[in-house]
């Protein structure tokens, strides 16, 4: 009987599924800010997870599913008058949108179980596999709950909802990515306790930059204020228009000046705090772990130069997916910064020799 000899990496075709699932949530990422830069998001009144994934084959079900649509706040206030042609534009938007979702938890879920069944997966690394399914159905009711909230009072969604929507799918995709590295045997850096601080924080600011990112973009405030360094004419707003909104925090994500300044202060702040850590990675003679804070420097740089690029222009839809995608490659860098330099076990996976015949 032929037996399976274990490769000499820990669990290839693992590694090779998650970073497949990985890239393909990047990719909805992506497609989700396009639909949302064009006003797709409302086009499908209907959550339908099964039978959704079908989009209308004839001509009769578009004028049913155009006849939903414009019962709907959006419709009324500010597509009145579209024409089934446009409404087709925004509606394949939005389809794509959906089945790619879909396509991510057949993606994710068939080949899990298949490495469930042939076994080899450590306890740990099955409980942690399992949390980020659960995540990933999570993010699917957390989606139609976005989409609720603008069919009803509403002419676009909740940028509050909009906003967990996306950070719960970067959530997923950070953790996919430390599970990819946590495969990996390599030695221990040497390191100062600062720089497990500072990459630490680099990563959580980078989140933050993120959700303040997704408010900008659920007020359309990117389209507010097209004047940098100065907004509005100065560099910093007084603080009756920065604050004006009882209570007091609402103003961090309702006021539209507030929120496009907190994105520019917040990235102000990533971008110091970037060079700081790598100035002290260098310095302390890393190796991986300074050339890694150089690449997470150089990602945040190009971040700020898309952002600012972004804002002068009014948010050209080429210009702002730009930006949605380095911010995808700088939350990558920050979570494999802080991977580096985070304490290492043994590999959580280590493939056995099984017979082909006989699961483990």
């Amino acid at each position: 009987m032929t037996t399976i000899s274990a490769p000499s990496e820990p669990h290839r075709a693992v590694r090779w599924w998650l970073i497949s699932v990985a890239a393909l949530i990047a990719l909805m990422v992506l497609v989700g800010g396009a639909t949302r830069l064009t006003e797709s998001g409302l086009s499908i009144v209907e959550w339908k997870p099964v039978t959704g994934s079908v989009p209308p084959l004839s001509e009769a079900a578009w004028a049913e599913a155009f006849d939903a649509y414009k019962k709907i706040p959006q419709y009324r206030e500010l597509n009145a008058g579209m024409s089934l042609s446009e409404f087709k534009e925004i509606f394949w938007w939005e389809w794509s949108h959906r089945l790619l979702g879909r396509f991510i938890g057949v993606a994710y879920l068939l080949p899990f179980l298949f490495f469930l069944w042939r076994g080899g997966l450590s306890g740990e690394l099955k409980r942690r596999l399992w949390l980020l399914f659960a995540l990933g159905g999570l993010q699917g009711a957390v989606g139609w709950w976005m989409v609720a909230s603008g069919l009803t009072e509403r002419v676009e969604v909740s940028q509050y909802r909009l906003a967990t929507h996306l950070v719960l799918a970067l959530l997923i995709f950070a953790g996919i990515v430390w599970t990819v590295r946590r495969l990996n045997e390599r030695p221990q850096i040497a390191a100062p306790a600062r720089l497990r601080f500072t990459s630490a924080l680099l990563l959580v600011v980078t989140l933050v930059q993120i959700y303040f990112g997704a408010l900008v973009a659920g007020l359309r405030a990117g389209r507010a204020y097209n004047t940098w360094p100065q907004i509005d004419g100065v560099f910093i707003p007084s603080s009756e228009r920065l604050w004006f909104e009882t209570p007091w925090w609402r103003n961090m994500f309702d006021n539209v000046l507030t929120v496009q300044f907190e994105h520019r202060m917040t990235a102000y702040a990533l971008f110091a705090l970037a060079a700081l850590h790598a100035f002290d990675a260098v310095r302390s003679r890393t190796g991986a772990a300074a050339s890694g804070a150089l690449l997470l420097l150089g990602a945040v740089s190009l971040q700020a130069v898309l952002g600012i690029l972004t804002l002068l222009n009014q948010v050209p839809i080429g210009l702002a997916l730009a930006h949605q995608a380095v911010a995808i490659v700088v939350l990558t860098l920050a979570v494999m910064q802080v991977e580096r330099l985070a304490s290492r076990q043994p590999a959580e996976a280590q493939p056995r020799a099984l017979p082909v015949s006989q699961p483990g």
